[in-house]
């Protein structure tokens, strides 16, 4: 079992900057990929930002050049910087950690809401 816990959310102006961490427990051992993924009201789940456990970051077109994913091994955690905050970023955003056979894990989520 691994265990997630994001912090960090909140209500923040557009053009302003956000961190969210996400922090991980339990067999943090068998985690290949952490992400964040968020999902506004009415819309489907999507993919924000993900980090393997070698390093390599992939992100989604609407965040490239503004997010940043990060990870901390010696912490357990895992950061999404989040830069040029708009108003169509506003989303409950989840931590998601990807362990192969020994399953899918996600958070119970935090609320990002910019205003404009």
């Amino acid at each position: 079992q691994v265990q997630l816990v994001e912090s960090g959310g909140g209500l923040v102006q557009a053009g302003g900057p956000l961190r969210l961490p996400c922090a991980a427990s339990g067999m943090i051992f068998s985690i290949n990929v952490m992400g964040w993924y968020r999902q506004a009201p009415g819309r489907q789940r999507e993919l924000v930002a993900g980090i393997t456990s070698g390093g390599s970051t992939n992100y989604a077109d609407s965040v490239k050049g503004r997010f940043t994913i990060s990870r901390d091994n010696a912490k357990n955690t895992v950061y999404l910087q989040m830069n040029s905050l708009k108003p169509e970023d506003t989303a409950v955003y989840y931590c998601n950690a990807e362990a192969g056979l020994r399953g899918n894990y996600w958070g119970k989520g935090t609320l990002v809401t910019v205003s404009s």
